[in-house]
């Protein structure tokens, strides 16, 4: 396992692959018991794992609480990332949801005791909601950051306006900086290459990805009925309902099968490559719910993709990227004079 920087903001060092905990526990239906959950987390340290991605509604506080059995003994080793807003209970109250700072103390406490520590590294606004102000978002996080339960903020599911504006309130108003954002991505879900990825990369936020298997769509078990997001949770991250997705799905199974390795395998080692082509830290966060599929996620660490297997695969899962970014593609020529113009990062 190497390790990355998080992103431009902050030198806090985080394993390639996150472990995400939305299968640790079993309120939600299919998840793992505690035994289960124990073997994936230890088999996921000894391979070199330190980043943990959690959250108060995973099983309804059942994920934090396994977790905090697990990291016990070495606490300091491990970032430690925890989020709210969806409110932990399955039917939570109206006061404990949302991004207001009130409920936003009031979740931060609850995480600290279920996760049986003083602090987060890492804390995420769940999503976005429609009344919260975004400046009430950055002073909130800013108050944790200053009292040491937490360490560094982030927002997780929200559009790349509203990070580029608490951004830059942060920044004037010398509140603690936002340090990354967390969104949907994989083969089967590009759309984040529109405005979010670029965003992350112009204002130096590392961005944490989640669902890099499309809730299970490209390894193409669902075409089997094998289990799964969607016949344990009666629900899955992305369906097979278009014709780009069914090119897609095809395209990474022929893949699998020409270089030997799972479609899962073949998916992740993708994600990989965009790692190294990002310049900003890009990590995947890996959700198994058993050991098999964490070795199944960890033998991607040793898949290298040629460039034809790349190129295959980006040419079938390309996103339409939609005004005005096709505008600005037909035009850059012309306002450029033909000349190649480099990248310069906004700092």
């Amino acid at each position: 396992m190497r390790y990355t920087a998080f992103g431009r903001r902050t030198g806090l060092r985080v394993s390639e692959f996150g472990l995400g905990t939305a299968n640790f526990g079993s309120a939600w239906g299919g998840g793992a018991d505690r035994w289960e959950a124990k073997q994936v987390f230890e088999r996921f340290a000894d391979a070199g794992g330190t980043f943990v991605d959690t959250a108060d509604c995973y099983n309804y506080g059942e994920a934090e609480s396994m977790l905090a059995e697990f990291i016990a003994a070495d606490r300091d080793h491990f970032v430690v990332a925890s989020k709210f807003a969806y409110g932990a209970a399955e039917q939570p109250r109206v006061s404990d949801t949302g991004n207001s700072r009130k409920t936003m103390v009031r979740a931060v406490e609850s995480s600290l005791r279920r996760l049986g520590t003083d602090h987060l590294d890492l804390y995420w606004v769940h999503f976005a909601d429609p009344l919260t102000p975004i400046d009430e978002v950055l002073a909130g996080l800013d108050h944790l950051v200053r009292t040491g339960k937490v360490l560094h903020p982030g927002l997780s599911n929200f559009p790349a306006w509203r990070v580029a504006r608490g951004a830059t309130l942060a920044e004037v108003r010398g509140w603690a900086p936002l340090v990354g954002v967390q969104v949907e991505y994989s083969l089967v879900e590009r759309t984040a290459e529109r405005e979010v990825l670029p965003m992350a990369e112009a204002l130096g936020l590392a961005v944490a990805t989640w669902s890099p298997l499309g809730g299970g769509l490209l390894t193409g078990k669902y075409r089997t009925g094998s289990g799964g997001r969607l016949t344990d949770w009666k629900r899955a991250v992305q369906l097979e309902d278009t014709a780009q997705k069914t090119a897609t799905v095809e395209a990474v199974l022929s893949v699998a099968e020409q270089v030997g390795a799972t479609p899962a395998q073949v998916a992740v080692a993708w994600l990989r490559r965009r790692q190294t082509a990002s310049a900003t830290s890009l990590v995947p966060i890996i959700g198994p719910r058993d050991l098999a599929q964490l070795d199944g996620y960890l033998a991607a660490l040793d898949l290298e993709l040629d460039a034809e297997h790349v190129e295959r695969l980006d040419e079938v899962s390309a996103p339409e990227l939609g005004v005005p970014h096709k505008i600005s593609a037909n035009v850059l020529a012309r306002v450029t004079g033909g000349a190649a113009l480099p990248t310069v990062p906004v700092e």
